[in-house]
């Protein structure tokens, strides 16, 4: 995938799978700026701005950070919420807190992101926004209610702004994965079989293509994509 003068913001960009769409973006020629909570970890690669220590569920934290990026890349074509987090609790017995920080983490970072680099987006002459929903959300198990609902708040929110932004040339898709195969899911399930597992880098292929050129006529939707789970 070519991605050559892309200029490309990813939230969550140190775990697991935010991580493998900056190398995945770097690797198609892009300019990215990665963005977490966590501490800059002080990398040097050419094309690769680190952006850390951000608390994207913070209005104010989001509109500096992406006023930052804006002027570091001097615009920007594409936002990556990758940004997000799990829980399993039962409602009996659960904790309003849980709801609270799956909300906050999994909604309104993406939420808070997309409002600050909307500007910057409808500049583009191709703007993209790609959302990690979970397949999980459509059909919520026990245990599962508040991460499903946070992250069914992904889907309405990506449908939401796909259409207010149809005319404006920004699209915006969610990515709805299964069992993502990181080293914290193998440690949490460890008699799972790892290889039906999604694969980070089949999930970054996805979202590569969804931010070229080729994926212009795309928008609204969610894709499921759920290896052999």
């Amino acid at each position: 995938m070519n991605l050559q003068g892309k200029r490309i913001a990813v939230t969550g960009a140190a775990g697991s799978l935010g991580a493998a769409v900056v190398r995945a973006a770097l690797d198609a020629g892009a300019t990215v700026a990665a963005i977490d909570h966590a501490p800059a970890t002080g990398a040097e690669m050419k094309n690769l701005h680190e952006f850390g220590g951000v608390d994207l569920s913070s209005s104010e934290a989001a509109e500096r950070t992406f006023r930052a990026v804006g002027e570091k890349l001097g615009g920007l074509d594409a936002l990556v919420n990758v940004a997000g987090t799990f829980r399993w609790e039962k409602l009996e017995g659960g904790k309003l807190a849980t709801w609270d920080l799956l909300f906050n983490v999994n909604l309104r970072t993406a939420v808070a992101s997309c409002m600050a680099a909307l500007p910057l987006l409808v500049q583009s002459k191709a703007g993209r926004v790609v959302n990690i929903g979970a397949a999980g959300a459509i059909k919520a198990g026990a245990g599962m209610g508040a991460y499903a609902a946070s992250k069914a708040g992904v889907f309405k929110l990506t449908e939401a702004l796909a259409e207010e932004l149809k005319d404006r040339g920004v699209t915006a898709n969610a990515i709805l994965p299964t069992t993502i195969d990181t080293p914290a899911n193998r440690k949490d399930m460890p008699d799972a079989d790892f290889s039906r597992w999604v694969k980070p880098a089949q999930i970054a292929g996805i979202i590569l293509f969804l931010l070229s050129d080729r994926a212009q006529a795309i928008t609204g939707a969610l894709i499921p994509v759920a290896g052999r789970t």
